[in-house]
């Protein structure tokens, strides 16, 4: 464990740091085994049945992931993670774990699209139902709660709105109902919101973004104490084949170490984009949690260490003015993710949320030209120069 008193980007370096114990070798080993060996059977047994602490076969667990586990787990002050293959194994796990048949989920209406095509195609299918409720409403979240509801999930800031919810208040709420609160902590990370501090009960990671941070890693994790880690370990992760490798806990435990040094670089950079765009006449609108004109800039400033790398605006002129600026841009790239080194752009309509039928996506604020911006680790400057003459054509026609 590491010391209580270090801050964050310390504790990310050392925490559960592990030297091999015969070379001293200071980065972590990569051990890509699948089956392990015990001095007899009844350890084996022992093992297995979960009477002493080891590993007995690769579904369920490795010693390089869990080296990962253990840092994910502190960083986020929980007692304990588990990695998964992926953002959506991590939030479809959460979820399984606390509901089964005949239960209700209470879900914030600003989700990302992943999550939504679960709890609409998969979801109904293990006899689950769900409501979208405005979580910024603390009344709506009370009057969707049904006898059956047994958890509120949330995100937060959300993809792709940038929309703020109160996780503590949100938590009094579910605590009253002895439900648990979910929380999707990816737009954050660690260094800049933790939500078990704030109440939750589960917090849920797609690796693939910050805390890996160079777009070569498909991961996901669940945080929250050992009743609900175990289960999903065992019951989901496990039983489901929804594991996480070695060598891809390995480049996450690789990425962690300079988390912080990105994470800042990244929220400064994507301040002074913010600003810009704002300040653009052919943008009509910005979201980001960093700006006096966000709706809860002062919760955001209250809950998080920092606003976040991601940006979303409105180009006037709607979808095709949308589309022609995206196709402008020379240093941004189209693409999915989000929190790699490069900056990406892309249309939620079509891409992220495109699951979503195009009447919801307008009740959730997602309109056709929407779009996000993941703000890289490139000079800001000449990311803003990128944006600047992507957007000469539209400031021409809407001035």
């Amino acid at each position: 464990m590491s010391n209580p008193a270090w801050g964050m980007n310390t504790r990310m370096i050392h925490s559960a740091l592990n030297l091999d114990s015969q070379s001293g070798a200071i980065s972590q080993s990569v051990i890509p085994a699948v089956a392990y060996a015990f001095p007899d059977v009844e350890t084996a047994a022992a093992v297995v049945s979960g009477e002493k602490p080891g590993i007995y076969y690769g579904r369920y667990g490795n010693p390089t992931v869990r080296i990962l586990e253990q840092k994910i787990a502190e960083m986020e002050g929980g007692e304990d993670s588990v990695g998964l293959s992926s953002g959506m194994a991590a939030i479809s796990s959460a979820l399984l774990a606390v509901l089964q048949q005949g239960d209700h989920v209470v879900v914030t209406k600003d989700v990302y699209g992943g999550t939504y095509s679960f709890l609409t195609s998969l979801a109904p299918r293990f006899g689950i139902s769900f409501d979208f409720v405005d979580c910024t409403n603390l009344h709506a979240i009370k009057a969707a709660i049904q006898p059956n509801t047994k958890a509120i999930y949330i995100e937060t800031p959300s993809n792709p709105r940038l929309t703020v919810l109160d996780i503590q208040a949100i938590s009094k709420i579910s605590q009253a109902y002895s439900i648990p609160l979910i929380v999707d902590n990816t737009f954050m990370s660690p260094c800049l919101q933790n939500p078990l501090l704030l109440g939750a009960d589960l917090v849920v990671h797609s690796a693939t973004k910050y805390l890996n941070g160079h777009g070569d890693v498909l991961a996901g994790f669940v945080v929250g104490n050992k009743t609900y880690t175990q289960f999903i370990r065992k019951k989901i992760a496990g039983d489901l084949g929804q594991n996480l490798n070695a060598w891809e806990a390995y480049l996450i435990l690789r990425g962690l170490k300079t988390m912080g040094l990105r994470v800042q670089q990244h929220c400064n950079s994507a301040q002074l984009v913010a600003e810009y765009l704002e300040s653009h006449p052919a943008i009509e609108n910005v979201f980001y949690p960093g700006l006096q004109s966000h709706p809860q800039h002062l919760l955001a400033k209250e809950q998080m260490r920092g606003m976040g790398g991601i940006v979303s605006f409105e180009v006037a002129g709607g979808i095709e003015e949308g589309k022609r600026f995206i196709n402008k841009l020379k240093l941004a790239m189209i693409s999915f993710s989000l929190g790699d080194p490069e900056t990406l752009v892309q249309h939620p309509a079509t891409m992220t949320h495109a699951a979503i039928l195009p009447e919801e996506r307008l009740k959730f604020g997602i309109t056709d030209g929407l779009i996000r911006l993941s703000v890289g680790l490139e000079d800001p400057q000449d990311i803003i120069a990128d944006l600047k003459q992507a957007l000469l054509v539209e400031a021409r026609i809407h001035v």
